[in-house]
């Protein structure tokens, strides 16, 4: 068995590779590399040292790890690779704009086994998050999730109807406009729900725009976005509206468990590696 570990800068991410696509994946609050996260993240996977062949490792400072943990090879994966492969092998893709979307965002272009940063964003999950915490009173993603889908974003946002009078070009009079920009001239303060939406829509939007354009320069005609920040299904809609907006007739995939694709990618190049 072949494991991956992601070593992201809020979570540890385990996955195993089992028949070449992804098995088990796994989480836990234990960011930083180092042999006793490692060793937890193995423990809470529920694998021993005999049920390996080798540990793709990739994220934080994974490259100051050893060569070998309980003489099982620990190979270390780029951060472009692990995206990139991962995000491709979740899509079923030969090529595509890998999106990491997680604390922040990262831009990736797959083309078959090559694979570079292209550009990223530091509004991710972490803005979000910080954001929610102070403005909401919660840093609960879970509970951010569950007030935006109660709300909406046009009564934080200013929208192009607001601005100016109608849609322009192919965006529609209800496209946003000025994110939170309503917030200056409410007299009173917004419902938690509401601004909750308008917090999601900023963050979907910055990356979801940052995307496209990013896809366009590469020549790139797929997106995929992966990372846990869309594991919330108001991101997910909210990162779906803007292609609806500039109607962009190939839709973003964002597939199932995307939360696990950079683990697994790691675990993919590992397997490579040892062959």
């Amino acid at each position: 068995m072949i494991v991956g570990l992601d070593f992201g800068i809020t979570n540890l991410d385990g996955a195993t590779l089992e028949h070449g696509t992804l098995g088990r994946g796994w989480r836990l609050a234990c960011p930083g590399a180092s042999l006793e996260s490692l060793e937890l993240a193995l423990r809470t996977g529920e694998l021993e040292a005999k049920d390996l062949n080798a540990i793709g490792t990739t994220g934080g400072k994974h490259r100051e790890l050893p060569d070998e943990w309980h003489r099982v090879p620990l190979v270390k994966v780029g951060e472009a690779a692990a995206v990139g492969r991962g995000g491709l092998a979740l899509s079923n893709l030969e090529e595509a704009l890998v999106v990491s979307a997680g604390t922040g965002t990262a831009m990736y272009s797959a083309r078959g086994s090559t694979f570079a940063h292209v550009t990223g964003s530091a509004v991710g999950g972490g803005t979000l998050l910080g954001l929610a915490r102070f403005l909401l009173g919660t840093a609960d993603p879970l509970e951010v999730a569950s007030l935006a889908a109660q709300g909406d974003p046009s009564r934080v946002d200013g929208t192009l109807q607001d601005v100016l009078g109608g849609g322009i070009g192919h965006l529609p009079a209800d496209a946003t406009a000025v994110n939170l920009g309503r917030l200056a001239s409410l007299e009173t303060l917004p419902r938690r729900e509401d601004l909750a939406a308008g917090l999601v829509t900023l963050v979907a939007q910055v990356m979801a725009v940052i995307a496209l354009n990013a896809a366009q320069a590469q020549g790139l005609e797929r997106i995929v976005f992966i990372g846990h920040l869309m594991d919330l299904g108001p991101i997910r809609a909210a990162v779906e509206r803007v292609w609806g907006f500039y109607g962009v007739t190939q839709p973003p995939i964002i597939p199932d468990k995307g939360g696990y694709a950079t683990a697994l990618g790691a675990a993919l190049c590992a397997l490579e590696a040892i062959r």
